[in-house]
């Protein structure tokens, strides 16, 4: 198996990816700032998941990287609530990305509470 095919970096790519697109219309004033930051962090769950699994063999690093990428989802979905806060996301929009980002915890959260059942000893 490769980490491509893990349902939370499936989940969290396409997560991201929904983000980089309604980012777009942020304002220019915010490039710099919440732009570059949600964009960032969304991108980091992906990455530390796969970096999660390329340290599978090893239990407490699994766990570690998988920590880090539930870190950035929370990040993200703070985020998430500075862009409905400053009106650059409507509800729909937000209720919709915040539901996303909370199903992609949840399954992070399976990863780190079962290391076995993705290769770790």
């Amino acid at each position: 198996m490769k980490f491509q095919e893990l349902l939370a970096y499936q989940k969290s790519f396409a997560l991201a990816m929904r983000i980089f697109e309604v980012s777009k219309n942020f304002p220019i004033e915010e490039r710099f700032s919440l732009t570059d930051q949600i964009r960032r962090s969304s991108r980091s769950v992906s990455a530390n998941i796969a970096e999660s699994y390329a340290k599978r063999i090893y239990p407490k690093h699994f766990i570690s990287k998988l920590t880090d990428a539930d870190s950035e989802n929370l990040e993200t979905q703070s985020w998430l609530e500075f862009a409905l806060g400053c009106g650059y996301v409507n509800k729909g929009i937000y209720d919709d990305l915040f539901l996303k980002s909370k199903e992609v915890g949840k399954l992070i959260n399976y990863m780190m509470n079962n290391p076995a059942k993705f290769g770790s000893k």
